[in-house]
């Protein structure tokens, strides 16, 4: 019978137990794996000498619903033999008493089967029902974030500067997103204006750099230094971590349609774009479709100064005391939403491809979007 669906579970339990506390026994071998053997034997009852009536079945099948053959779908392949000679019918018994006497062997668990039974009729607390409801929701994400490198890496990550600066529902964002990385290969992460993306993304980049990842930053050219002043090599007294030691690559959008020529200290025409396992782009609606006229456009090459509440850049300073950490503070006030960063992760041993030149500032969002997927492979 199905009944995780049915309304009848409960009930069905409870007869169940009844039956089994009036009519049924039910003892377990102590050690795992220490009995293999099937062996169904019935007694149907004493003939008319006096002596058991019995059938005996043995082979492969285990007592379960697919064993037997009983399941609507997927049943084993078993191989049963039935025992028709009264002999051995007697000696399969015997073997079974004796294990079934053996207290060193077995043990007595229908009090546990009664005790499992009785969670499937008895009544529960809303609240016990409410964090049952949760639990089934995000078992598969539970169950993924155990099985993931996420957990191996986790004690590493936690001792880094950048972790420490986080508020909590900042590290539920990062590891939520690292989840949809490793299970999606790509990542929106599209937080509202001063609730710290960019200490986000840099706990993210930080994660996959412990796994010894290589990762390419792009952000607009006007908020280059918001990424550089981070890197290790620069040693800026303006970095707040510099003890976690980022080694990540900055380049700008519009390097991307370029074919020579520097970026900083980056030789764009030597560049190995494969080469990187994690992109993360700053900005990243600059790629969207942009309409003719539309006021917040403008060549790449005529950046307007970044703007802050105080009216200065401060890249030290965590984005809730007044910093727009992430893109134009005055013009991202001005148009409302959060303007979100793109993070795409390649697994280790896949091949990239070359990204492509075709990519312009602003981009075409959907031809952007086909290459990201080209990129890494569409998302599984």
């Amino acid at each position: 019978m199905k009944l995780s669906n049915r309304l009848q579970q409960g009930s069905a339990a409870r007869a169940c137990a009844a039956w089994i506390r009036q009519k049924v026994e039910i003892r377990s071998i102590r050690q795992a794996n220490l009995l293999h053997g099937k062996m169904v034997h019935i007694a149907t009852g004493r003939g008319s000498d006096g002596t058991t009536v019995a059938e005996a079945i043995l082979g492969s099948s285990n007592f379960t619903l697919s064993g037997l053959g009983l399941a609507h779908a997927h049943n084993n392949i078993e191989l049963n033999l039935v025992v028709d000679n009264r002999r051995d019918r007697q000696d399969l018994l015997a073997w079974f008493d004796a294990l079934w006497n053996d207290t060193r062997l077995v043990e007595d668990v229908r009090d546990e089967v009664l005790a499992y039974l009785a969670q499937l009729y008895q009544d529960n607390t809303p609240e016990f029902i409410y964090f049952k409801t949760l639990f089934h929701l995000f078992e598969a994400y539970l169950s993924e974030q155990a099985q993931s490198s996420l957990l191996a890496i986790q004690q590493q990550i936690v001792d880094t500067d950048i972790w420490k600066a986080l508020f909590e529902f900042q590290k539920d964002g990062v590891k939520g997103a690292i989840n949809k990385m490793l299970a999606y290969n790509g990542c929106i992460l599209a937080d509202s204006v001063g609730l710290g993306k960019t200490y986000e993304a840099l706990a993210i980049i930080k994660y996959f750099e412990l796994r010894n990842e290589r990762v390419l930053v792009l952000c607009p050219k006007k908020l280059r230094d918001n990424w550089t002043v981070y890197q290790a090599h620069n040693n800026s007294d303006l970095n707040p971590f510099g003890r976690d030691r980022f080694r990540y690559t900055v380049l700008s959008h519009t390097d991307l349609s370029r074919d020579g020529g520097h970026s900083g200290d980056v030789d764009l025409a030597a560049l190995n774009w494969g080469n990187y396992d994690l992109v993360v782009i700053d900005e990243s609606h600059n790629f969207r479709n942009n309409a003719p006229g539309r006021k917040d456009e403008r060549r790449a090459d005529q950046p307007q100064p970044l703007s802050t509440p105080d009216g200065g850049h401060h890249p030290g300073r965590r984005p809730d005391q007044g910093a727009a950490a992430l893109g134009h503070a005055g013009q991202q006030h001005a148009q409302g939403p959060a303007q979100p960063d793109l993070l795409h992760h390649r697994e280790p041993g896949r091949r990239a491809a070359r990204l492509p030149r075709h990519w312009q500032h602003p981009g075409n969002l959907a031809r952007g979007a086909t290459d990201l997927q080209r990129l890494g492979h569409a998302p599984r």
